[in-house]
C-alpha cells in the first residue's frame, strides 16, 4: 500500500511557466504547460525545438560533458541551484495533478509532456538501458556530471509511460545522489494520472522506473569514489536456443538440466515395469529432478511439488494402478505419505524412503523439542488456542502438539488464510504458530502493514476483516521464536545488500521462511508488481506468470528473476519456462530471455580436483565433464554465512543412485529394504492413542479448510474448550 504526505507548495514565478504549475481555474481549458529543457546538445537543438511550444535558451555553460547526451529540467537552474528542489517538485507536480478533477483531462496533461520529452537516440535504446517491470519498454540513461549531480534521460515506446518519464525526469534530474536516493516509492502515491481500470500497471511503472534510477545512481557513486563493484550472483540464462549458465555455481546447476537419456531410460522402465509411482519435493538435487522431469513424458506417474499435495498426489498414484510409492524428500514428507495413504484406505500399498539412514530437517528438529512443548503447554493455559503448525513437522509433534492445544497445519501459501479464517470465525481466539520463526515474524510484520490499509483493501484480502479487526487479533497473535530452515536462515543482511545493490530492479522471490530484511525486500517488490512472497509452488507460477505476459507483449525482452529460495526450484522453472517460450517459438519471432540469479556466494560451493578438468569454461549438454565445483560447502551444510543458501543437504540425500537402488529391489521379497520403507508409528501419545492417528488430525483439518475455505465444526468446537475431554 502506497501512502504520500506530499504538500502542495506554490512555485515562484519565472519568464516560463514552473514546474506543471497550474491553478484550479485551468481546470475547464488547460493551457500547455512547458518543460524548460536546458544541456540539450548542439547536434540535437534544432530538431528538438521543433517540438516545443516555448522554451528558454540554455543557460551559458550548462551542457552536458558527453555530446551525445540531452538532459531536461523543470526550471532553468544549475544543478548546484537545485538541491533543495526535489522534494518541492514532487509537491507542485502532485498539486497539479489532484487540481485536474477528471482521469482523463489527468492523461491528456501526461500525454502532453511525453510530447516534450526527446527521444533517447538508438544508441540509448539497449537491453542493458531497459527498466524491467513495466508493461511497455522503457529505457532509462544516466550519468553523473562535473559537479557530482544525476543527470537522467528516459524514453518508452509508450506516449502514457513516456509522460511518466518526463515527470520522473523533472523532478530528479540534476539533483544530488542522495536526493535521488532519498525519495520513496510511497511518495508517488498522490500522482493519480491514470485511467480507471489500470491504476496498479500505472503505479507500477511510477515504482521501478524510480527504482531503475535509484540503481544507477548507486552505481555512478560507487564508480566516482573508486569502489570495487559487487561481484554479480550466479545466473542461469534461459532462450528459445538453450541455457547460458553465469559463474561456476550456475554451470554446477545447469550441468543436469540437459538428463542423461540412458539414465532416463533406466528409470521409466523400472517404473512400468513394477509400477512405482514417484512423488519428489522441489528442493531434490538438479540430477535426480533432471531425470524425473524428462521420465514425466513417458511415465504419468512422477509428481514433483511442494509438500503440501505429495501426499496427495500419491493417492491418486495408488488409485491409478501404482503398488508401490517412492518419496524424495525428508522424513516427515513420507510419514505424511503413510499415513494419508492408510487413511485412505491403501495399507497395502509400500511407501519408501531414499536413505537407510535418517533424512532431518532443521525446522522439523525445531518442533520435537521440550521447548516447542512448553511453548505449547503456555498456549493451553491461554483459552481459547489455536496452534497452527507447520507441515513441515513430524507426524509426531503434530499428534503431541494436537493432545495439547487443538491443532491445524498449513503450508506456506496458506497460512494468512488459515489464520485470518480462525480469528474471523472464533471471537477471541489465541493463535499460536510454530515453529518457523522467520515465518511467524513475517507474518506478523504483514498484519502489521495491513493496518495502513483501507478497509476495502483489506477485505479484498479476507471479506470478514477490517482495519479494526486487524488491530485487534495483532497482540493475540503469537509465535515460536527458536525455529528455522537451513536453507532460508542466511538470506540475511549480507545477501539483503548485494542484491538491493544490483538486483533492485530484478523480480524478486522469497519464501515466506526468509529472515525479515529479505522479506520485507520482496514485500516492497510485491507492492510493486516485481515480487512474490510465498511457497514454492507460489515463486513457480510467479515466475510463468511474467514470462507469459511478457509473451504476450510480443516485444523483446529480458527478465531477471532472484530466487530467494532453495536452489534445486530451478529445474521446474527451467522445465517450465522453457515449455512457454517453446511454444510461442512457432508463432512468434520474439526473443525473451529469462535470468534465474541464485542469491549465493563462492563460500556455498566446493572446489573439486582442478586436474580433473582444468579447462572446463562452460557446460554442454550431455558433457560428462567433472565440475570443478558442486553445491555445498566442504562441511556438507550448503550455506554459507557470507551469503546465502546453496542447498538443502538433507534433501540431497536423495540421490539417483538410492531412486533406482529402491526400483530395482522391488518387490522387497528378501527384506533387503527394511531401513529404506516408510513404517507406521507403533508409538502411542501420552493419552494413549494411536500418533498416527491423531498425527492426521491436523492434516484433515487443513484439508477441510482448503476444501471449504473455513475451519471444520470439530475443531471450532475443540477450540472453544471441549478439546481436553478427549475425541
Amino acid at each position: 500500500m502506497d501512502f504520500s504526505s506530499s504538500m502542495a507548495i506554490k512555485p515562484s514565478s519565472s519568464s516560463c511557466s514552473s514546474l506543471f504549475a497550474i491553478s484550479r481555474a485551468q481546470n475547464s481549458s488547460p493551457k500547455p504547460l512547458l518543460f524548460n529543457f536546458h544541456g540539450i546538445p548542439r547536434n540535437h537543438q534544432s530538431s528538438f525545438f521543433k517540438s516545443l511550444k516555448c522554451i528558454q535558451s540554455p543557460p551559458p555553460g550548462s551542457l552536458p560533458s558527453n555530446p551525445s547526451s540531452f538532459s531536461c529540467s523543470a526550471v532553468t537552474l544549475s544543478p548546484t541551484q537545485t538541491s533543495y528542489l526535489p522534494p518541492r517538485k514532487l509537491s507542485t507536480l502532485v498539486a497539479e495533478f489532484q487540481s485536474l478533477l477528471e482521469p482523463l483531462d489527468r492523461v491528456k496533461r501526461l500525454l502532453h509532456y511525453a510530447s516534450l520529452l526527446p527521444p533517447l537516440p538508438a544508441s540509448s535504446r539497449t537491453d542493458s538501458n531497459r527498466v524491467m517491470g513495466c508493461t511497455a519498454r522503457v529505457w532509462l540513461d544516466a550519468q553523473m556530471d562535473s559537479e557530482g549531480n544525476i543527470r537522467f534521460w528516459a524514453d518508452s515506446d509508450s506516449e502514457i509511460t513516456k509522460g511518466f518519464c518526463a515527470c520522473l525526469v523533472s523532478v530528479l534530474d540534476g539533483a544530488g545522489p542522495e536526493e535521488v536516493l532519498q525519495l520513496k516509492t510511497e511518495d508517488l502515491a498522490a500522482l493519480n494520472v491514470g485511467l480507471p481500470g489500470g491504476e496498479r500497471s500505472r503505479v507500477n511503472t511510477w515504482h521501478n522506473v524510480l527504482v531503475s534510477m535509484q540503481k544507477r545512481t548507486r552505481a555512478l557513486v560507487a564508480q566516482k569514489e573508486g569502489k570495487t563493484p559487487f561481484e554479480p550472483f550466479p545466473s542461469l540464462v534461459i532462450t528459445t536456443e538453450g541455457i547460458q549458465p553465469k559463474g561456476t555455481y550456475a554451470e554446477a546447476q545447469a550441468r543436469y538440466l540437459s538428463p542423461d537419456k540412458l539414465k532416463v531410460k533406466e528409470l521409466v522402465h523400472v517404473l512400468k515395469e513394477k509400477q512405482i509411482g514417484v512423488v519428489a519435493h522441489f528442493y531434490m538435487d538438479p540430477e535426480v529432478q533432471g531425470i524425473l522431469t524428462e521420465a514425466q513424458k513417458e511415465w504419468p506417474h512422477i509428481h514433483i511439488s511442494d509438500s503440501l499435495v505429495m501426499a496427495d498426489s500419491a493417492v491418486k498414484m495408488v488409485k491409478s494402478g501404482c503398488k508401490f510409492i517412492t518419496v524424495l524428500g525428508v522424513d516427515f514428507m513420507s510419514e505424511n505419505v503413510r499415513a494419508i495413504l492408510d487413511k485412505a484406505g491403501f495399507g497395502e500399498v509400500g511407501v519408501y524412503r531414499m536413505s537407510n539412514e535418517r533424512i532431518g530437517c532443521s525446522l522439523a528438529d525445531a518442533a520435537a523439542t521440550p521447548d516447542y512443548m512448553d511453548y505449547l503447554e503456555s498456549a493451553s493455559n491461554s483459552l481459547p488456542s489455536l496452534h497452527v503448525v507447520y507441515i513441515n513437522t513430524s507426524l509426531e509433534t503434530k499428534a503431541y502438539s494436537h493432545e495439547l492445544v487443538p491443532t491445524i497445519t498449513c503450508t506456506s501459501s496458506n497460512v494468512v488464510p488459515t489464520i485470518l479464517q480462525a480469528f474471523a470465525q472464533v471471537p477471541d481466539l489465541n493463535i499460536w504458530y510454530g515453529p518457523d520463526s522467520y515465518m511467524g515474524a513475517n507474518i506478523k510484520e504483514l498484519f502489521q502493514q495491513m493496518t495502513l490499509m483501507s478497509d476495502e483493501e483489506i477485505a479484498e484480502i479476507h471479506p470478514k476483516h477490517n482495519r479494526d479487526s486487524i488491530k485487534s487479533l495483532l497482540p493475540r497473535l503469537h509465535y515460536y521464536e527458536n525455529g528455522t530452515c537451513i536453507v532460508h536462515h542466511l538470506f540475511g543482511h549480507e545477501v539483503v545488500e548485494r542484491i538491493n545493490e544490483m538486483y533492485c530492479d530484478a523480480f524478486l522471490t522469497a519464501h515466506f521462511e526468509v529472515p525479515g530484511e529479505m522479506f520485507s525486500l520482496a514485500m516492497e517488490a510485491k507492492r510493486r508488481g516485481m515480487g512474490v512472497v510465498g511457497s514454492t509452488q507460489n515463486i513457480l507460477d510467479f515466475i510463468k506468470q511474467r514470462v507469459q505476459e511478457a509473451l504476450d507483449r510480443n516485444v523483446d525482452d529480458h527478465l531477471q528473476f532472484v530466487l530467494g529460495t532453495e536452489s534445486g526450484m530451478v529445474t521446474s522453472i527451467v522445465a517450465a519456462v522453457r515449455s512457454l517460450l517453446d511454444s510461442s517459438n512457432s508463432t512468434s519471432s520474439t526473443k525473451i530471455n529469462v535470468e534465474i540469479v541464485f542469491p549465493v556466494s563462492s563460500d556455498s560451493m566446493t572446489k573439486t580436483s582442478t586436474r580433473a578438468s582444468p579447462a572446463l569454461k562452460s557446460v554442454k549438454a550431455g558433457d560428462d565433464i567433472i565440475l570443478p565445483v558442486v553445491p555445498g560447502v566442504a562441511s556438507g551444510e550448503g550455506c554459507s554465512i557470507h551469503g546465502g543458501c546453496a542447498s538443502c543437504p538433507y534433501m540431497k540425500m536423495n540421490s539417483l543412485g538410492s531412486l533406482l537402488n529402491v526400483c530395482h529391489h522391488l518387490p522387497d521379497e528378501r527384506n533387503n529394504l527394511k531401513a529404506y520403507e516408510t513404517e507406521r508409528f507403533k508409538l502411542q501419545t501420552p493419552q494413549g492413542k494411536s500418533i498416527a492417528d491423531v498425527g492426521c488430525q491436523p492434516i484433515l483439518h487443513m484439508r477441510h479448510f482448503q476444501a471449504k475455505k473455513e475451519l471444520s465444526e470439530e475443531l471450532v468446537y475443540q477450540v472453544l474448550g471441549s478439546h481436553g475431554n478427549g475425541k
